[in-house]
């Protein structure tokens, strides 16, 4: 496992990274930033309104220019937003710049977890669920391939996830938390 410093949490929409995030920075003692509310923060308006005006490139290139500047940082937990693996220089510099967690759900999981959230432009149509097991099938191996943990978030409360992430992180993360 790598040092303790910059902890990136990676996975699907609705798998708690946010969440999960924060709970880690409180017991880390680090700040906590959420990719997508900065986006959201440096463009005034919803990712849904970028999706639609920009297109999903035009968000995914703001997304790159926002990963950069987020893992230059130090000290932080950063909950990255679902697709952040798609792009390689992502993927690179959350490899090259922190520990990366995969927190893991299945499809199904992940359609409890987000049926009813209107703010997920990729789910948008006709079958949420068909669509989250095909993002699922695309990211899974990119989300693996980056990670230095793989975590399954199942049904757990989000402290016993936390707990049992910093656990398996090690000594570095356990002499901080």
């Amino acid at each position: 496992m790598q040092r303790a410093g910059n902890l990136y949490l990676v996975g699907m929409m609705g798998a708690g990274k946010t969440t999960v995030g924060r709970t880690l920075a409180r017991r880390l003692k680090l700040r906590f930033v959420d990719s997508d509310h900065e986006i959201e923060a440096r463009c005034g308006v919803k990712i849904p309104v970028i999706f639609e005006i920009e297109g999903e490139r035009g968000f995914r290139a703001r997304e790159t220019q926002a990963i950069a500047e987020l893992t230059a940082l130090d000290g932080i937990v950063l909950a990255t937003g679902g697709g952040v693996v798609l792009a390689e220089e992502n993927r690179s510099l959350l490899a090259a710049r922190g520990t990366v967690v995969y927190l893991r759900a299945t499809p199904e999981h992940l359609y409890e977890r987000v049926r009813q959230d209107r703010n997920r432009p990729l789910l948008a149509g006709g079958d949420p669920l068909g669509r989250l097991r095909e993002l699922y099938r695309e990211r899974d191996p990119l989300y693996r391939a980056v990670a230095d943990l793989v975590v399954d978030t199942g049904r757990q409360s989000v402290q016993v996830l936390a707990r049992g992430l910093l656990e398996q992180l090690g000594t570095p993360w356990k002499r901080s938390a």
